[in-house]
């Protein structure tokens, strides 16, 4: 099963570098980002007005003092009238403001998203598969999916409410100092208490949503394993042990989440009581001098009821914007790791990319040349490894294959066979030696004219969603219909195809999972055809699991369609490869024998051994 990587729970500081690259996305959108932050600083500067407003309405007009004046009871109700309707009218302000400044963040993080996305999925395209072959398809998807998510919580979770917390903070701090600077330090008391209780429940938030997080990983990797691997979960009777298995995960993602909601629901009791001694102490140390009496017993009435009542609101409030910013460096941290996954794949190096002068195939012929070739799929052996080290898969191969000849490659697992033809397609380069196209090294020529012209056809066939006619042409609206009968027709699965209730435009599910293995082989090997015209045609065990009637039509149809074409095929079946113009023999990464089936029969050598051992075999299955 494949583990969840350690960097997939995210505990990692503030970073000044990757922060610039973030910030480099965040660019193009400057006036988003502009209005947002202004946005933000207008809703903090009428956030505290709504207290002043109250404060304003209960001295002027409901205090005692006020009462026992004898007020003119229309002024009254003026006075009360126009505060309600100055307080309405700041609140439609407020709203107007919030609603521009969602907006404007929203279409900001979710372009910023959409760039990041698009320029991981472009990277993706463009590394060999060297890279595929070392890193998860899940964990590929994690970084496309969640970690660009965690950035796009940052920009617009974090980053402008770390601007308008702070903000929101200074604003308020010098409201309640110029209300009452005594009452502001009074309830400024409980800040380093609030500060110290942020931090401490904060790291262990931050520690409990790590091991969530690796526990989830955990969960997806076997849930999505169980599910693609169903097949055989099935046919060995593993229902019952996988669901013990995926139990035990399960648990321990539940044990995570508890501890997380454990922690939460301390935090947030704890801030909200230290709120509350706030504003104890507010009516405390307040009520005295609302009664007239100071510390010393002598009168003050320094205090209005307004006042009082402002700054309880005021205090209130104060604390919102503190324990948001406990939140804005959780999604700091969240942001940091992601983004530190993110640009660990964009800067993968293009080990196999198109040099600045790449030429193209002119008056393609299809010849192939392997001298001295040299190949291993482990990245860190170099030309300078020794001959004897055992991660080489070809050792000092030479072939040579002239246009428009047939040459089969044979031999037992693990000779070498399939790295032959990747490396004709450059999707690995070799350490030593040279692979030519037509006299051209492959590394001169670009890899997308190169493959142009050739045509693979791999024993495990993926098909994508969508219809038949679509997975033939892979979405090329450049392609007629009538070329994609014609190939359709050569390899025998036109009249299949039209059998369909709706023929060529019949939908495709997962993988071709509808499709039996030999339809989605025929229809690889259209697909092939109709992509590469001119091609030189590799086909990896192309015919290795279809049925003996299926294989005919085949065989039938590529005598056709290699005529005058390169084609270089591997097969276990040696009698799917008797026709072919030459037999390459490969053992061990080397060339043993190669020659006609009659000719390597004759020799008595080491293909007449497979051919001898595998009729055997076949014997003794009848």
């Amino acid at each position: 099963m494949t583990r969840p990587d350690a960097n997939d729970a995210f505990q990692k500081g503030f970073d000044t570098q990757l922060t610039r690259r973030i910030l480099h996305y965040v660019r193009p959108y400057l006036p988003l980002v502009i209005g947002g932050v202004l946005l933000a600083l207008l809703i903090s500067l009428a956030a505290p007005l709504f207290a002043l407003i109250q404060r304003h309405a209960i001295d002027t007009y409901l205090s005692p003092l006020a009462l026992r004046t004898e007020p003119d009871r229309d002024l009254l109700r003026r006075g009360l009238t126009g505060a309600a309707l100055l307080y309405m009218g700041l609140k439609v302000v407020e709203f107007a403001l919030q609603y521009a400044f969602t907006l404007a963040i929203g279409y900001l993080g979710q372009n910023v998203l959409r760039d990041i996305r698009a320029d991981v999925f472009g990277k993706l395209q463009r590394l060999p598969l060297s890279y595929f072959d070392q890193n998860p398809v899940g964990r590929l998807i994690t970084r496309v999916t969640s970690d660009v998510d965690a950035i796009n919580q940052f920009i617009t979770g974090g980053l402008v409410s770390l601007i308008q917390s702070s903000f929101i903070i200074v604003v308020y701090v010098v409201i309640m100092l110029s209300v009452n600077w005594q009452l502001a330090l009074i309830s400024f008391t409980v800040l380093p208490v609030l500060f110290l209780a942020t931090n401490f429940f904060r790291a262990r938030l931050r520690d409990s949503f790590r091991e969530t997080r690796t526990q989830q990983a955990t969960v997806n990797s076997k849930l999505n394993e169980n599910i693609t691997g169903m097949l055989t979960v099935q046919l060995f009777g593993r229902e019952r042990r996988s669901a013990l298995d995926f139990n035990l995960s399960n648990r321990a993602l539940l044990s995570a989440n508890e501890n997380s909601v454990k922690w939460f629901s301390l935090f947030m009791p704890v801030v909200a009581v230290l709120g509350q001694v706030a504003v104890a102490l507010i009516l405390y140390f307040a009520a005295r001098q609302i009664l007239g009496v100071d510390a010393s017993g002598a009168i003050a009435g320094a205090i209005t009821v307004g006042t009082l009542f402002a700054f309880v609101q005021l205090s209130q409030q104060l604390f919102q914007p503190i324990q948001d910013l406990a939140d804005v460096f959780n999604n700091l941290q969240a942001a940091m790791a992601s983004s530190e996954r993110i640009f660990g794949v964009l800067d993968t190096e293009e080990s196999i990319k198109d040099k600045p002068d790449a030429r193209t195939l002119t008056n393609f012929e299809g010849s192939v040349e392997f001298r001295k070739v040299w190949f291993a799929y482990d990245q860190t052996v170099t030309a300078d490894t020794p001959d004897t080290d055992d991660r080489w898969i070809l050792r000092g191969i030479d072939l040579h294959i002239r246009p428009g000849e047939s040459v089969a490659l044979v031999g037992a697992t693990g000779a070498g066979k399939t790295s032959v033809t990747a490396l004709v397609s450059r999707f690995y380069d070799v350490q030593r030696g040279s692979v030519n196209v037509d006299g051209n090294d492959v590394k001169d020529l670009a890899q997308h004219d190169l493959r142009r012209h050739v045509g693979v056809v791999l024993q495990d066939v993926f098909l994508f969603a969508g219809t038949i006619e679509s997975n033939l042409t892979l979405n090329n609206p450049d392609i007629p219909h009538e070329r994609v009968i014609e190939a359709c027709r050569y390899v025998g699965v036109h009249d299949y195809i039209l059998s369909l209730e709706h023929g060529y435009q019949t939908e495709v599910r997962e993988r071709g999972a509808t499709l039996s293995t030999g339809q989605k082989q025929l229809l690889a090997f259209a697909r092939a055809l109709i992509q590469n015209p001119d091609i030189l045609l590799i086909l990896d065990e192309a015919t290795a699991n279809v049925d003996t009637e299926t294989e005919l039509r085949i065989q039938q149809a590529l005598t056709r369609v290699m005529q005058g074409r390169t084609s270089i095929i591997i097969a276990h079946r040696l009698s799917t490869i008797e026709h072919c113009d030459r037999i390459v023999v490969m053992r061990r990464g080397r060339i043993v024998e190669q020659g006609s089936h009659h000719q390597l029969l004759e020799k008595g050598g080491y293909y007449a051994r497979l051919h001898r051992l595998q009729y055997a075999q076949a014997d003794a299955a009848d």
